[in-house]
């Protein structure tokens, strides 16, 4: 009951979190004047997808190892796999709830065609050269790592140079207006300054990252209670806990209209997963993708791929096509649980 309890309490905490961060992630872009591609696909992207970075390079730079590379490995490769089916998924069932609660007019996506086509495009790139070149090319793992890591400079560099639309933010900064309500005083959403904003962000991401801590803990020892193999769990269980959490941004951007910036969190995170983290799985580890990893990597091009379809012919994306990326996970959790 107790980890029940904790499940419950860190789902909460996360949701919450997100809650904050997309408002204080708004309120930083409208006050350094940035646009929506440049919120959404670095700042909100990189910083949700940083914490969960991290935890991959400490495995394979810190405790070394068969074990620890494997796992390394893993989450580095889970990463994008998670992002591009069941992130796109969660995004797609959020648009399709707003349009049944009478929240949108149209069951349809209204995002910015050319940034979301320029992260696809990156993604597919980045993430084919990590995967598919050092099986074609033996020992160049170094020249493949560097070549990753200055594909995402420009990807970059292209993003803030890159036509995108403003950020439309009428919302105001919440610890703004608690300290407005606590101290009587009449700021408006204008006010906050840049210190209060970056105070609100780093406090909501790291309750974010924590509870999403407690709740990969209380999942695992469930798992364990109710004898679910462990290596399903590996597999299928510990990286929705541990990359989804983070991403009920989009969610809570979605539901609020603002799919431009829901997007462009996830598509923007492919990016940044499908290089830095690649880099240093191809630097320090042996870097053999193969079997289920190899499949999870190549279920993760498919979703990128139907995306960057429609993007290029319909110049648009509808919801049902981003929704397929959960039926995709299907495949592969069945393609799990049956071949073990």
């Amino acid at each position: 009951m107790q980890d029940i309890f904790l499940l419950v309490i860190s789902l909460l905490m996360i949701l919450a979190s997100a809650e904050f961060f997309t408002n204080g992630v708004e309120s930083l872009g409208r006050k350094l004047n940035l646009s929506q591609a440049v919120v959404g696909s670095l700042l909100a992207a990189v910083g949700t997808a940083l914490p969960e970075t991290i935890l991959p390079m400490v495995a394979i730079l810190v405790h070394g190892g068969a074990s620890a590379e494997e796992i390394g490995v893993g989450a580095i490769l889970g990463a994008p796999f998670m992002l591009g089916t069941l992130a796109f998924f969660l995004v797609g069932l959020s648009v399709l709830i707003s349009y049944l609660r009478k929240k949108r007019e149209r069951f349809e996506l209204h995002v910015e065609v050319g940034t979301m086509r320029r992260d696809i495009l990156f993604f597919i790139a980045m993430y084919s050269t990590a995967i598919f070149l050092p099986m074609l090319f033996d020992g160049g793992h170094t020249f493949i790592a560097i070549l990753l890591v200055i594909g995402y400079i420009v990807y970059a560099y292209l993003t803030f140079q890159g036509e995108s639309g403003d950020i439309m933010h009428a919302d105001e900064l919440y610890f703004a207006r608690v300290i407005r309500r606590l101290t009587g005083s009449a700021a408006t959403a204008e006010t906050a300054g840049i210190p209060l904003i970056s105070f609100q962000v780093l406090v909501a991401l790291s309750l974010m990252v924590g509870g999403a801590h407690v709740f990969v803990g209380s999942l695992g020892t469930l798992s364990a209670a109710w004898g679910m193999n462990p290596m399903l769990f590996a597999l299928l269980v510990a990286p929705v806990a541990t990359e989804l959490p983070e991403k009920f941004n989009s969610v809570s951007w979605t539901l609020k209209g603002r799919d431009t910036l829901a997007m462009g969190n996830i598509t923007g995170a492919m990016v940044f997963q499908s290089t830095f983290p690649v880099s240093v799985g191809l630097l320090f580890t042996d870097w053999k993708v193969t079997g289920l990893p190899l499949f999870s990597a190549i279920l993760a091009l498919v979703s990128a791929l139907l995306v960057l379809g429609e993007l290029s012919v319909r110049k648009k994306v509808s919801p049902a096509t981003i929704i397929i990326g959960g039926a995709l996970y299907i495949v592969y959790a069945v393609v799990i649980i049956f071949g073990s």
